[in-house]
């Protein structure tokens, strides 16, 4: 081989080192991108008032109730639909169970006891399914609109739950409720754990399953689904009882810190979970969205909350920051995908 070939031949190709580049979402980014000047501005105003162990713990506490809350409005979201119930369902589950607990689950021992824990638990589940299958079928089957569906839904349920209270308070629950709702794990809150526990196996269901997938092309394109041979109904019907059944969990939680259930429990947190679903990223119309952009989200509003509680700012003003915050994230979002046609592209592409 004569010199001119060793120069002509080409280069070698390159080693694979096995790394691998992780690429952030652009919404990922733009959240993590706000929490980040959020931590430096509420530093720079509070320092150790917002930035100790007592207040962390108090956000805590706080978030994996709306968190898991924010779960089962998402997922509706995704299939292009709505369940504006979750808060009723969650009430009226947690009114269930807590009637099985002070009127059997706290006297008797071993087993028996057991049994009628176990009890008091699936018939907040059972109270929840009830209800999704209903928003289900009415919407799915009779071609209610989600909207319309669940707000009557909702005030059903709601009279329901008062009408058999009277709208008062049932209190006093076995110690393993109180210590779910208020105690900690080294040092971890237990509803934390409970929290993760359950976005976990959701974020796996919606990204990682054949069921997450169907949901996805739903809220993207409903008629190509049923063209394509799925029975959309079912599906549909599945997608308000895991909404119900997330709910039921969160008024679990609700009960286990109050050491309580009510009918009016977290009403505030309706719109809210609104604003964290469309926050992290889940587009209104469906198909598009993460759990993890949904927790940075939730975080963001707690933060956002538990400051300014501690610069005194009036609970009506926090809900206009959270809204302000909403509507700039959105905002840069549109700005950047109308911008980005017009700039110029990267060397090498």
């Amino acid at each position: 081989m004569n010199s001119e070939a060793i120069t002509r031949a080409p280069p070698p190709a390159p080693v694979k080192t096995g790394v691998r580049r992780v690429a952030l979402s652009p919404v990922l980014l733009r959240l993590l991108t706000l929490l980040a000047a959020l931590l430096v501005l509420f530093a720079l105003l509070l320092g150790d008032r917002l930035f100790n162990g007592a207040a962390v713990r108090s956000m805590a506490f706080q978030l994996p109730e709306l968190g898991v809350l924010s779960l089962a409005m998402m997922i509706p979201l995704l299939s292009g639909g709505l369940d504006l119930s979750i808060i009723a369902t969650a009430n009226l589950s947690a009114l269930a169970a807590a009637y099985v607990f002070t009127h059997f689950g706290l006297s008797g021992g071993g087993a028996s006891m057991l049994a009628w824990h176990i009890a008091a638990l699936a018939a907040a589940f059972c109270v929840a399914g009830a209800i999704g299958l209903l928003n289900g079928v009415v919407i799915a089957y009779l071609g209610v609109s989600p909207i319309l569906a669940t707000l009557g839904t909702m005030t059903m349920v709601k009279g329901i739950a008062i009408g058999l209270t009277h709208g008062g308070v049932i209190a006093g629950f076995p110690p393993f409720m109180v210590f779910i709702g208020n105690g900690s794990v080294f040092s971890v809150p237990m509803v934390v754990i409970v929290f993760v526990l359950v976005a976990i196996p959701v974020g796996v269901l919606l990204t990682r399953t054949p069921f997450g997938n169907i949901v996805a092309m739903l809220g993207s394109n409903l008629q190509a689904v049923r063209y394509s041979g799925i029975d959309t109904r079912r599906v549909l019907v599945k997608v308000y009882m895991l909404s119900a059944g997330l709910s039921a969990i969160a008024g679990l939680l609700m009960m286990a810190r109050f050491n309580s259930a009510n009918a009016a429990y977290g009403e505030s947190y309706l719109l809210i979970t609104i604003l964290a679903a469309v926050l992290g990223g889940i587009d209104p119309a469906g198909g598009f969205g993460k759990v993890s952009g949904l927790v940075l989200s939730l975080v963001i509003l707690q933060l956002v909350s538990t400051a300014a509680n501690l610069l005194n700012i009036s609970q009506f003003l926090s809900l206009a920051l959270w809204g302000a915050i909403l509507l700039s994230v959105a905002g840069v979002g549109r700005t950047w995908a109308w911008l980005r046609p017009y700039l110029p592209a990267r060397a090498g592409r």
